[in-house]
């Protein structure tokens, strides 16, 4: 039920740590850092010189920014910290399952289960944070290179905040899987964090392991995320556990799609990664061989979805999910055609993975009504 990944942190994947790599623990620097108001993380030549000024008079002052604007910048750290991409993919993920269940059980539907729904998806989200926050503390010097917007690797959140906000994730989803869900779904969030754990802790840290860390990104953010919330919606709902055809194709195709991520997550992280010999399939393979790997896998997935509504009509809408994934199908097809033209530069890799992303929170959007 958890979901890891994110895959982004881990929701960077399939990379081996530098031999030199030391990992940071929990120490007694401060709480959290900021940066004054006026720096900018992308400063130009054309306001160095007013930020240094800033700096340089509120330095002369004695003074600190105001309590409200340190707030306002240790929130802003601490949500770039949950890597708000796989927190939309969770979200979208969990109450697309939720809905269908309830769809296909109106009946049974009373507002009392509101507060538990709400309750589970706090769970998912505080999974997902532990995770892809787990991934950047152990990931800080590679992040500097690949994603130094980051707030660790920026400097904006301490490594002790980090430790901190990851202990609060992981026991606070606990307790409330705990006390709403029953020991079956616990034991499954329980494995959700576990992988999330060996996947970038070591000794183990699979994420070296190109092989494994896609199967673990695939489990957690494939299996684990429908199978559990859908059992624990109709558990909820006073069921027995019973798959449907839809749940059935959502489980395999959000499955494959997490495989997809996993191996093209890396393809904006290849000059980090070379500089510092990480392997990744992305920079064994190369960026356009990978880019045409990831597409070719989403556009199978996207033709069996077709045949499987042709061949199950009693199962699917067909008016709804023929022509959605047809277009699906096309619109990657483009972007990876605008991906060619632009000779894979940095920023139109970066765009087409934040459109395989658009792709995976669509295919939830429509889900519930297939």
């Amino acid at each position: 039920m958890s979901v890891l990944l994110s895959c982004s942190s881990p929701f960077s994947l399939l990379k081996t740590s530098p031999p030199t790599h030391s990992f940071p623990k929990p120490s007694s620097l401060s709480f959290f850092r900021f940066s004054p108001p006026s720096l900018s993380l992308h400063s130009t030549p054309s306001n160095t010189s007013i930020s240094i000024r800033a700096s340089t008079q509120v330095g002369a002052a004695g003074s600190e920014p105001p309590i409200a604007d340190r707030v306002s910048e240790f929130k802003d750290a601490c949500w770039r910290f949950l890597r708000p991409h796989t927190i939309r993919g969770t979200a979208l993920g969990s109450t697309a399952l939720v809905a269908r269940a309830l769809i296909e059980n109106p009946s049974l539907i009373k507002w009392s289960l509101l507060l538990k729904a709400l309750s589970g998806l706090f769970a998912l989200i505080c999974g997902n944070g532990y995770i892809v926050g787990i991934n950047q503390i152990y990931d800080i010097s590679i992040d500097k290179v690949n994603k130094p917007y980051l707030p660790i690797a920026a400097g904006d959140l301490s490594v002790q905040s980090a430790w901190l906000l990851i202990t609060f994730f992981a026991a606070a989803g606990l307790v409330t899987v705990g006390l709403n869900f029953g020991p079956f779904i616990f034991s499954l969030y329980t494995l959700g964090l576990f992988l999330g754990t060996i996947y970038s802790v070591p000794p183990l840290r699979m994420k070296r392991f190109p092989v494994a860390a896609f199967l673990i990104i695939a489990t957690v953010r494939g299996f684990l995320l429908n199978f559990g919330v859908y059992y624990a919606t109709r558990a909820s709902l006073g069921l027995a556990f019973e798959w449907s055809s839809p749940v059935v194709f959502i489980t395999t195709f959000v499955t494959l799609f997490a495989l997809v991520i996993a191996i093209t997550k890396d393809l904006p992280d290849v000059e980090g990664d070379l500089k510092y010999q990480i392997s990744t399939f992305a920079t064994k393979l190369g960026v356009r061989n990978i880019a045409f790997l990831g597409s070719g896998i989403l556009v199978m997935n996207y033709v069996f979805s077709i045949l499987a509504a042709i061949y199950m009509p009693q199962a699917f809408r067909q008016w709804l999910l023929i022509p959605a994934h047809m277009i699906f199908a096309l619109s990657l097809i483009f972007q990876a055609r605008v991906l060619e033209q632009a000779n894979y530069t940095k920023e139109a890799i970066s765009g087409f993975y934040r459109f395989i992303w658009n792709l995976f929170y669509a295919e939830y959007a429509i889900f519930p009504f297939i």
